[in-house]
């Protein structure tokens, strides 16, 4: 992420209960499966009360899963509270196991809180998948460490290729490791199997035999997965984008605000849907250097 973001008016954000009354509607319409993004969801003021309003489609059986993707600051004060609103799985993103390089790749970044928040997740019940986006020259070394490390502590590991969102202050050329590449150098240390596991998102998985551990490989580049992707994304601003790797979007915030039924709503989602592309327009270009998309992750989250 680059270091001048902007942040929103709060008027153009999305209240708690806008977004409960929008996810709702997704609910209502069949979908099966939220994610809560960001950004980091868990600095959001009272976002526990919004936790624990979706958490009824959990008790109802309209939703199946609600999960949270988190940089795992804010999971020592969470946890339990997270557990206790029915998510049984989060993903933590960690790109490195240290503590200086993290602080440098978060610009934040205090690694103890972060494994004190893991600790704390899997003490309260929580499973924890560990989400390291694999960097060339930065952290390709690290890879095999985190891996067992993961495998020792029960958690699995899923490796993403750095897909070319918004400006950044390095250079993507540079950095882009394919996992094709990563893949073929850990089957001469391990045993890879190919597995069917799923979690509904785009990983594919493989076990390490002597690890007995699960290893995902997240690849839009390498192998992309848009033949099987069944996933929107809503930003806190209530806009719907079809695919992560295109600028196509549908606004749901001017519906949403403009009546009290739902009827305004469900009209522009059906029509958003609809427009659902076959394929992202992602590529890492040495020539241009510039940005496939010009969002940042952090718009649309992870």
């Amino acid at each position: 992420m680059a270091e001048d973001m902007t942040f929103l008016p709060k008027r153009e954000v999305l209240s708690l209960e806008e977004l409960d009354r929008l996810c709702t509607a997704f609910v209502e319409k069949g979908v099966r499966k939220l994610r809560l993004t960001g950004g980091e969801p868990l600095v959001r003021k009272n976002i526990m009360s919004l936790i624990r309003s979706l958490g009824r489609h959990l008790e109802s059986g309209a939703l199946e899963e609600l999960t949270i993707t988190t940089n795992g600051s804010q999971l020592a004060r969470y946890a339990n509270e997270l557990y206790e609103c029915g998510i049984r799985r989060i993903n933590v993103s960690i790109d490195t196991l240290d503590a200086q390089k993290f602080k440098a790749v978060t610009r934040w970044g205090n690694l103890g809180k972060v494994m004190d928040g893991i600790r704390a997740a899997t003490d309260a019940g929580l499973k924890v998948k560990i989400n390291m986006v694999a960097l060339k020259d930065v952290n390709e070394h690290e890879i095999v460490p985190m891996l067992q490390w993961c495998h020792e502590q029960g958690h699995d590991l899923t490796l993403i290729e750095t897909m070319p969102l918004g400006e950044i202050d390095g250079d993507r050329t540079d950095q882009y490791l394919p996992l094709s590449t990563v893949r073929a150098g850990l089957a001469e240390k391990f045993t890879l199997t190919d597995i069917p596991y799923k979690t509904g998102g785009p990983a594919r998985y493989v076990t390490i035999e002597e690890t007995g551990g699960r290893l995902g490989f997240i690849t839009p580049l390498t192998h992309n997965f848009c033949e099987s992707c069944n996933r929107v994304r809503i930003t806190c601003t209530g806009q719907l984008y079809m695919c992560l790797g295109q600028d196509d979007m549908a606004d749901l915030r001017e519906p949403l605000r403009a009546s009290e039924g739902n009827d305004l709503l469900n009209n522009a989602i059906d029509e958003a849907i609809g427009r659902k592309p076959k394929g992202h327009d992602f590529v890492i270009d040495r020539k241009s250097r510039q940005p496939a998309v010009s969002r940042h992750m952090s718009v649309t989250g992870g």
